[in-house]
């Protein structure tokens, strides 16, 4: 089991200690639900009460908040930054050593680093490049021509179809499908005629996939995605689709063919966006909003309607429906009262 001071945790954190410094602390939990072995952290407003009758053994706290607090504290600027900082250290995913396990398959024309790990099952076609450090989970697959630069970790059940490039420090959950063919057929008397995919997927640096999260490999060009981009579970990116550096795009989004999304935007849970629209940088979309045109101005933005009881909700739609009838009336009266 880790084990740290709180000497230690203030030196890895630049924090101030106040309490005793050679409190050891065994692990993280919350407010609620830490021990007197225990650091935990109050970085929401909302949960201020529950910091009275914790029972954690040290606090990671504003200035603020640990003016009237008597136990154990690291005072930090940002105590959320701070415990994400310390997770690390607490961290207890299993490190696997380098080599490649007997039951993997490797092509004889795929370079595989001495450094990296190949768990068991593993399957990586011709060509393939796996770089230093490189973690591959049991049962993953690395196609053709496909290549995971220098501390990659695929979670096990990982699919990378041919002529994927991963950049430098990438996370990929378990069920992500990397490079699948993207939706593109031509209609022609009533028939749909298939379009190869012929371009690849390229990943910048320091991107995290979620599990079960799909990317489709591009038309002609690669769909990309860019630097420090964080993806959650199951989301689905179509073909051609440009993703800007550290944009963050939460659980069950959809982005349809060739959409390119900025820098610095986040995009909430059951986001839907169109094809072929642009979306600039700083943009945060709300949750379940409907994108059907390009934004070109930092913002917030949302659509669809609130949440309410159904019965209320069921008059609204009603009234929904009669609103083009309503609006031509409105402009008939207009006119009257205009004469």
């Amino acid at each position: 089991m880790k084990q740290f001071n709180l000497a230690q945790l203030a030196e890895m954190l630049g924090a101030e200690l106040r309490g005793d410094a050679q409190k050891n602390i065994f692990g993280l939990a919350t407010l609620q639900e830490a021990s007197a072995d225990q650091l935990s952290f109050l970085a929401n407003a909302h949960y201020r009460k529950q910091l009275e009758t914790s029972q954690a053994g040290a606090m990671l706290l504003s200035a603020k908040d640990a003016v009237d607090y008597s136990g154990n504290c690291l005072i930090v600027a940002d105590p959320y930054l701070a415990y994400a900082k310390l997770s690390h250290f607490f961290d207890r995913t299993p490190k696997q050593p380098a080599g490649i396990h007997p039951s993997a398959v490797v092509a004889e024309s795929a370079l595989v680093d001495s450094t990296a790990c190949i768990g068991p099952g593993v399957v990586i076609d011709e060509d393939a490049v796996i770089g230093a450090g490189v973690s591959i989970g049991a049962h993953c697959v690395i196609g053709a021509r496909s290549r995971i630069a220098e501390q990659g970790r695929l979670a096990p059940r990982v699919t990378l179809y041919h002529d994927v490039t991963i950049g430098a420090r990438v996370v990929i959950q378990s069920g992500a499908v990397i490079g699948g063919e993207g939706f593109g057929f031509a209609k022609h008397q009533g028939e749909w005629h298939k379009i190869a995919q012929i371009g690849g997927v390229t990943i910048g640096d320091d991107v995290e996939i979620g599990a079960n999260t799909c990317i489709d490999r591009g038309a002609l060009a690669d769909t990309l995605i860019g630097n420090g981009v964080k993806l959650d579970n199951q989301i689905q990116i179509a073909h051609n689709v440009q993703i800007g550096d550290n944009t963050a795009i939460a659980a069950c989004v959809g982005i349809s063919g060739s959409a390119k999304i900025g820098r610095n935007c986040m995009l909430a849970g059951g986001v839907g966006l169109v094809g072929h629209i642009d979306i600039c940088d700083d943009v945060f979309i709300t949750g379940m909003t409907m994108v059907t045109h390009s934004i070109s101005e930092p913002g917030a933005y949302s659509s669809g309607t609130a949440m309410q009881p159904a019965a209320e909700w069921k008059k609204s739609a009603v009234r929904f429906r009669q609103l083009d009838d309503m609006a031509k009336r409105l402009r008939v009266l207009e006119k009257h009262t205009q004469k």
